[in-house]
């Protein structure tokens, strides 16, 4: 195994890490400050976030595509070709902002009537998520920022926007939402108008160092005129990475609803046990991130050989971190558990996880890892028909399966996503071994 690839991984992963934890804390903040208002305010964020995000996936998606041109067209020492797909991802971007703030404003309503929001949280949420599609287009600066710099491997700069916009929206979530000084108390549209004036703010600074142009990029006017070849590049990669997540996304929502069938002590092995998993699983995800950038380079010096050594790596950096990790919560997961809730019920169901589901999250590592390798060469349907086909192929029909026809009680969830992961995993490995995603995209063409 060739190592020379091991120090530019982590060089780009790293950043990537630390800025998966400040995204944790910058979703806690409001929360935060909300709670001390009372259960319906804090409530207004937690069910507006799975709405917003499912409908900013799509704008994701297509970010992520620039970071595939960006990452070929840098490989094959093209800046010119690096100039032109950043302008081009920022005028798709821009777009995709505008229609998404606009489908979100006039749904908001009717989604939460959808979702049986409960009278007293209804107002709370539908103005906090107006307040946050309305200001949604002078949010997206910054993604394209970061997905551009993430394509040429340059990720320090845009954890620092990120620090600089948390620290805003932990100092103006107190002002806006209790109406500090001269500021107005506007509670939980305070917190809204606090997210919105701080990543702004961080767009701000994305679009003025992009201009700049100071770090192997530069938006030019002239670029962001969108050419209709390109265009169809953005949407032939991004569009399926976007609908397989959002598909998957309904499935979760789906999933939840068999396990609150289940009562609140398996609610909060579940609900704790997920994020333990997902918290473990952060490494993982700043480094397939870094492997989607290294092996669009590769692919676009031409060097196929590279970018399947990058995936090697990728893969063994990943278990370095997930191995560990998972043999302690299958052995003591029931201390993992207590640390957030001491209840014996709930840590005896979070024991039951753990021990059924850590094997298949240290085998899905392997999956993060092959994601970021069709991501950096353009091939995204596979990753669109294994995500749809993890949740509502087999973790649903498994889960449902067990609970109802073999009536196992809460395993039917733990097995049904111990399956679903395993499955999953070996489908990815295989299609890598085909060596098929090496040739999504022709480099002559990007």
């Amino acid at each position: 195994m060739n190592l020379t690839q091991l120090k530019p991984l982590m060089r780009i992963a790293l950043p990537l890490m630390a800025g998966n934890l400040v995204q944790t804390l910058y979703n806690l903040t409001d929360a935060f400050f909300l709670g001390k208002l009372g259960k319906a305010e804090l409530s207004a964020p937690t069910i507006a976030f799975p709405i917003i995000f499912f409908l900013i996936l799509f704008g994701i998606g297509l970010s992520m595509a620039g970071t595939t041109l960006i990452a070929q067209s840098h490989g094959k020492g093209s800046r010119e070709r690096v100039d032109f797909y950043l302008g081009q991802s920022t005028t798709i971007l821009l777009v995709t902002a505008v229609l998404i703030a606009l489908v979100g404003i006039f749904l908001s309503g009717p989604l939460l009537m959808l979702l049986q929001t409960p009278a007293n949280v209804f107002d709370f949420t539908r103005d906090y998520m107006l307040i946050v599609f309305a200001g949604l287009p002078f949010m997206f600066g910054f993604i394209v920022m970061q997905s551009a710099m993430q394509g040429i491997g340059r990720t320090v700069v845009p954890l620092v926007i990120q620090v600089i916009t948390v620290a805003l929206n932990i100092g103006l979530d107190p002002l806006f939402i209790y109406g500090i000084g001269i500021f107005p108390s506007w509670g939980v549209q305070g917190a809204a108008t606090a997210t919105v004036i701080a990543r702004a703010i961080g767009s701000f600074l994305a679009f003025y160092i992009l201009l700049q142009g100071r770090y192997g990029m530069q938006l030019k006017l002239q670029n962001m005129r969108p050419k209709l070849q390109s265009v169809r590049l953005f949407l032939k990669i991004g569009l399926p990475s976007s609908f397989g997540q959002a598909v998957s996304a309904l499935g979760f929502t789906v999933l939840q609803g068999l396990v609150n069938s289940f009562g609140t002590a398996v609610i909060a092995a579940f609900g704790v046990g997920n994020r333990l998993i997902g918290m473990f699983n952060m490494p993982a995800m700043g480094i397939s991130r870094a492997t989607t950038s290294l092996v669009g380079q590769r692919l676009g010096a031409k060097d196929p050989e590279g970018a399947r050594q990058v995936v090697i790596i990728s893969i063994c950096v990943i278990q370095a971190f997930l191995l560990p990790a998972m043999t302690l919560t299958f052995f003591f997961g029931s201390s993992f558990i207590r640390f957030f809730v001491d209840d014996p019920q709930t840590m005896h169901y979070g024991a039951q996880l753990f021990r059924v589901v850590a094997p298949s999250v240290v085998l899905f590592g392997f999956f993060h890892a092959t994601v970021g390798a069709f991501q950096g060469a353009g091939d995204t349907k596979p990753v669109m028909y294994l995500n749809i086909a993890r949740l509502w192929a087999l973790r649903l029909p498994v889960a449902y399966g067990l609970a109802y026809v073999v009536g196992i009680g809460p395993g039917s969830i733990w097995w049904a996503m111990f399956v679903s992961n395993m499955v999953t995993a070996v489908i990815g490995l295989y299609y890598f071994h085909t060596d098929r995603w090496l040739n999504a995209l022709d480099p002559d063409d990007v």
